[in-house]
């Protein structure tokens, strides 16, 4: 069974790019999804982020308000990584659950949809990986339209990424999504024949 990464700098299409590929028959897998479900009452690590961080923690619904949390953490590099500590493992888990159950069932390839892969060393794990990218103006577009987005905060998340330029240098291969779905998608399908090739190879 074929692991293939799936990442881009913000704004660059990767959710829309994962959908190609979820259409094209390959099961994703979303570490934002796993992310989000950390943060739900249920899950193992629920309390132990109220704990670490008590101003997150709103007493009245009883939940970790992810927003507080947010600025708490993106300003703070230590508390940033006492975060991922936590959130890291579990989202492994979530991936290897993952992986278990699709390699049980026999697919070919499975996607994981990681937006800092090379940041956070998931790569090593990986057979290989694609990244996402469009040209910086039209990244710059997409992202300030999203809700509550400024140029000082989109800053800073470009800040805490690795360039565009050295994800692309280090991709076994690109999708653009500049020129619009039908190319992205020609891209999608070409990566697909060529992993069919490997994997019966």
């Amino acid at each position: 069974m074929i692991k293939l990464g799936l990442t881009g700098s913000i704004a660059m299409g990767k959710s829309t790019v994962a959908a190609m590929f979820a259409a094209n028959g390959v099961p994703v897998h979303d570490s934002d999804k796993a992310v989000h479900k950390a943060f739900l009452p249920v899950s193992p690590v629920f309390s132990e982020i109220a704990r670490t961080f008590p101003k997150s923690w709103d007493r009245k619904s009883q939940t970790i308000d992810r927003q507080k949390l947010g600025q708490i953490v993106f300003s703070d590099a230590e508390k940033r990584t006492q975060l991922e500590n936590i959130l890291h493992p579990f989202v492994w888990e979530e991936q290897a659950a993952f992986t278990a159950l699709h390699q049980k069932m026999g697919a070919p390839v499975i996607l994981f949809d990681i937006p800092l892969l090379y940041e956070t060393g998931a790569d090593k794990r990986l057979d290989y990986v694609v990244v996402v990218t469009a040209p910086e103006f039209i990244q710059k577009q997409r992202a300030m339209r999203r809700p509550g987005m400024t140029h000082d905060k989109l800053a800073g998340i470009l800040n805490s990424q690795m360039p565009d330029s050295e994800k692309c240098a280090l991709a076994d291969f690109i999708v653009h999504t500049g020129a619009g779905k039908a190319f992205s998608m020609r891209e999608v399908k070409s990566i697909l024949a060529i992993l069919k090739d490997r994997h019966h190879a």
